[in-house]
């Protein structure tokens, strides 16, 4: 095959490709004898050619030819010679009857099978001779089950049972040992049914005895077995097993049964009915474990010689404490002396017993537990003190009885009005009297901390007559409820709010005056009364009526302090009655000496239960706004409940006095009284800001107060401004017969205050008012000249609406001057009667009243002087 040419070299087109070539491209009558005799022609030519350049090539380089041409021939013969010698080798090495390969694999083979042989009669003497072992063994356990010989037969068992375990791959599968293993397991399970039955036998606990053998005879058995070789016999998990049985049976019938007398086969018989001795279980228990010491503990194996007592020690100890001395500690102070016995006896039992005797390792609970005995007790009773005023407060959402306490003007405390002196605010004038809801009903008791010093009187007379609770009722007091009811308090039919504050028809003449009237808001009246007057003699401004004067609401003093009635929940006498009995009770703790100082106890006895009475307190501030979210909506609920905290911090404040013997709780009812007073306030600035933000929302329906000239717009502002009067005189209303006299003009003032700021505020702020305008906003201001009556208690006297709404000469100047003409308006500037007007407030005033004439602008430029100084 000639070597081929790479494509990348030139290619020499030779004479045969030449000649192809020719004949590709000769046609039918081109190709003739002469055509052919020229190809052959130059063929030959090619041929003659080719052998000259061979020849020549070869003539070129004789010797180097010559060479080639003998090293060719001599390695043709050497191949030769190598092939002749490979097929000898061949022959020696694979011929079928002398060749050296058949004759090795042969001889391999006849050595295979010799070597097979002999490990077939090793492992078939192996297998029986182990087979011989086994088979010898399972007969030997099978005499000694026969025989009753148990524990030697465990012994057996567990030595032969590696043996058939242990066999040889080629015996796991045989059958021989397959029964071999059936056999020994039925062997084992008859063992170990006949050791459980002679323990049941040896060990018998029951409701009525517990029955310990030392011997026991099983059956066939030559001779009784002892009862420590049954429990070394039996397997671990059985005797687990057993034990757990015999620990749950101890403790069901013997330690958590708290009655019955023991014997030395230790039977247990009931207890007679009579017998009440607390003890008793205790001395069961002793007796119980004095027994299984004695009897049972020696016998136990040694791997459960120590286990099973340490089992019995955390069960005892917790029976001890849940079944005895928990349950049994009592909610008297009289009982614990005799339960601190019982407690000593159990610390006893459990250093002698279950220290001593079960687990020396035991973190002897009985005796931590005694050792804060005194505390487990205080936290009982905080616990009962807790829950019982938890069920109080719920319980009186759903009648709540009030009394009328005292607000002492002149000494800022309260105190409880006494029985015999009337109502204050004359609705006991048919003979009915206010529930006090007492938590005391033994008047009798020893006053030790003199508690009750100032409620004797009244519990007496509240003794004496069967007492019916009279519901605050706002009735008719100023005469408001002609046109329409009180929306939250029912009417009282008899008239009993002529006198709203209890006082007689003449007590105007005797009584001084209770208000007190911030220096701030009293108006000099010399000044502005000539000056009202002067304005004009066809109209007469009414405002007049409403300012005081020097003698208006002044009496003279009468002797002893001032005080004004209020209304007051029963609830929170019940509350201080709970907290008085927890410190009573506390303080008698601490005097008895029952319980010595503890080492481990951080507090005096006692201190827990007197802490408790500040706890009411808190659960009290906690639950009842809660459970009362309801009826604390009503503005005289809301007032009611405040007036709640304000008696509870004044009634904490008399207990924490040094003569009323409470030291160790003093910081924490102080830190309480705190409390109530800043919620007291709260809850009355809430009741007040509620009030407040209805009559601002009303006002805003108002839009301003402009463009009155338009009857429907008028309409709208009359509307708001009627209901805004109707609001008002309805809190009031509701805040009369729950407020004392100066926290309810206060109040009032506030929503009337709020209320003429808003309208002022708007109506300053129109920047044009005609003069039809400013007739109809001058209408609509005299509205609310109505609530002068909210603050007059003697008609026959002025009012003193000034003293509690600032803003109410302002307001009724205001009303004034929008029909005032220019001259009215200079004379009252200048008289110093518009002092209550800011400067800024006058300008926009009189531009928006007057047209721009000179005459306005020689007005604008006085005022812009500022006020006149007197």
């Amino acid at each position: 095959m000639a070597f081929p040419i790479p494509d990348h070299l030139p290619r020499q087109l030779d004479v045969s490709s030449s000649v192809l070539s020719k004949f590709d491209s000769v046609t039918l009558q081109s190709l003739n004898s002469s055509f052919a005799s020229s190809c052959r022609a130059e063929l030959d030519e090619s041929i003659r050619l080719t052998k000259t350049r061979i020849h020549d090539r070869i003539s070129a380089d004789s010797s180097n030819f010559q060479r080639q041409l003998s090293s060719a021939k001599s390695l043709k013969e050497r191949l030769d010679t190598l092939s002749g010698h490979v097929q000898a080798l061949s022959v020696a090495l694979s011929d079928s009857k002398s060749g050296l390969v058949p004759v090795l694999l042969e001889a391999l083979e006849t050595h295979q099978l010799l070597a097979q042989e002999s490990l077939n009669a090793d492992v078939l003497s192996d297998s029986l001779s182990h087979l011989s072992e086994c088979r010898a063994q399972l007969d030997a356990l099978q005499k000694l089950v026969d025989a009753g010989d148990l524990p030697s037969a465990v012994v057996a068992c567990h030595a032969l049972s590696p043996l058939l375990i242990s066999v040889s791959g080629s015996l796991k599968d045989a059958s021989v040992v397959s029964e071999m293993q059936s056999r020994l397991r039925v062997l084992g399970n008859r063992v170990e049914e006949l050791l459980s039955d002679a323990y049941t036998k040896s060990v018998v606990v029951n409701a009525s005895e517990i029955i310990i053998k030392p011997f026991v005879l099983v059956p066939r058995s030559l001779k009784p077995l002892p009862l420590s070789s049954v429990l070394s016999s039996i397997s671990s998990a059985s005797l687990a097993s057993h034990l757990s049985t015999l620990r749950r049976d101890i403790l069901t019938h013997y330690i958590e049964y708290t009655s019955g007398a023991l014997m030395h086969v230790l039977g247990r018989f009931p207890s007679s009915p009579n017998i009440t001795d607390a003890g008793s279980p205790l001395a069961n228990v002793s007796t119980a474990l004095d027994f299984l010491h004695k009897q049972l503990f020696p016998a136990l194996p040694s791997t459960h010689k120590h286990s099973f007592p340490r089992s019995l020690s955390k069960p005892i100890s917790t029976a001890i404490l849940a079944r005895l001395l928990i349950p049994g500690l009592p909610s008297q102070l009289e009982a614990l002396p005799a339960f601190l016995k019982i407690a000593n006896k159990a610390v006893d039992l459990e250093d002698k017993y279950i220290v001593g005797m079960l687990d020396a390792s035991s973190e002897r609970e009985i005796k931590a537990w005694v050792n804060n005995v005194c505390t487990h007790y205080e936290r009982q009773r905080r616990s009962h003190i807790l829950d019982a005023a938890r069920k109080l407060i719920i319980q009186s959402t759903s009648s709540e009885p009030t009394f009328y306490a005292r607000l002492s003007l002149s000494q800022d405390k309260v105190e409880l009005a006494p029985a015999d002196e009337g109502d204050a605010w004359g609705l006991d004038d048919d003979g009915q009297s206010f529930k006090t809801g007492s938590s005391k009903s033994a008047p009798e008791e020893e006053n030790v901390w003199g508690f009750d010093d100032d409620l004797e009187e009244e519990t007496e007379t509240q003794q004496a007559d069967s007492a019916e609770v009279v519901e605050e009722d706002p009735g008719d007091a100023w005469g408001w409820n002609d046109d329409e009811p009180a929306p939250e308090e029912p009417v009282q039919a008899e008239d009993t709010w002529d006198d709203p504050w209890g006082e007689e028809p003449t007590l105007s003449e005797v009584t001084p005056d209770v208000r007190t009237v911030p220096a701030s808001t009293q108006r000099p009246s010399a000044n502005s009364a000539p000056a009202t007057q002067k304005v004009s003699n066809s109209k007469q401004p009414s405002v007049n009526d409403s300012r005081p004067t020097n003698g208006a609401f002044r009496h003279p003093p009468k002797s002893g302090p001032v005080t004004e009635p209020y209304l007051v929940s029963t609830l929170a006498k019940s509350i201080i009655h709970t907290v008085e009995d927890a410190l009573h009770e506390g303080k008698g703790l601490s005097s008895s000496g029952i319980f010595p100082s503890s080492p481990t106890s951080t507090t005096t006895p006692g201190t827990l239960i007197m802490q408790s009475g500040a706890l009411v307190l808190d659960l009290y501030r906690a639950v009842y706004p809660v459970v009362a979210a309801a009826r604390l909506v009503r503005p005289g609920d809301v007032m009611k409940f405040s007036n709640n905290y304000f008696w509870l911090a004044e009634e904490i404040s008399r207990l924490v006095t040094p003569e009323r013997g409470v030291l160790v709780v003093k910081d924490k009812l102080k830190e309480c009284k705190s409390v109530l007073q800043v919620l007291a306030d709260s809850w009355y600035q809430d009741g007040i800001d509620k009030q407040r933000t209805a009559m601002c929302n009303i006002l805003a329906s108002a839009k301003g107060f402009t463009d009155t000239s338009d009857q429907d717009r008028y309409d709208d502002c009359e509307m708001a401004i009627s209901r805004v009067v109707r609001e008002i005189r309805s809190a009031a209303n509701a805040w009369k017969p729950v407020l004392p006299k100066s926290k309810y003009y206060t109040a009032v003032g506030a929503i009337v205050e709020v209320s003429l700021q808003r309208i002022l505020e708007n109506i300053l702020a129109i920047p044009d008012i005609p003069e039809v305008e400013s007739h109809k906003l001058s209408e609509l201001c005299r509205i609310l000249a109505a609530l002068e009556g909210l603050f007059v208690e003697d008609f026959s006297e002025s009012s003193f609406v000034v003293s509690y709404v600032p803003s109410w000469l302002k307001f009724s100047y205001l009303s004034e001057l929008l029909e005032a003409s220019m001259a009215d308006l200079t004379y009252l500037f200048e008289e110093g009667a518009l002092v209550d007007f800011e400067v800024d407030e006058l300008v926009k005033l009189v531009r928006a009243l007057f047209a721009d004439t000179p005459l306005r602008t020689k007005t604008l430029d006085k005022i812009m002087g500022g006020h006149p100084v007197r």
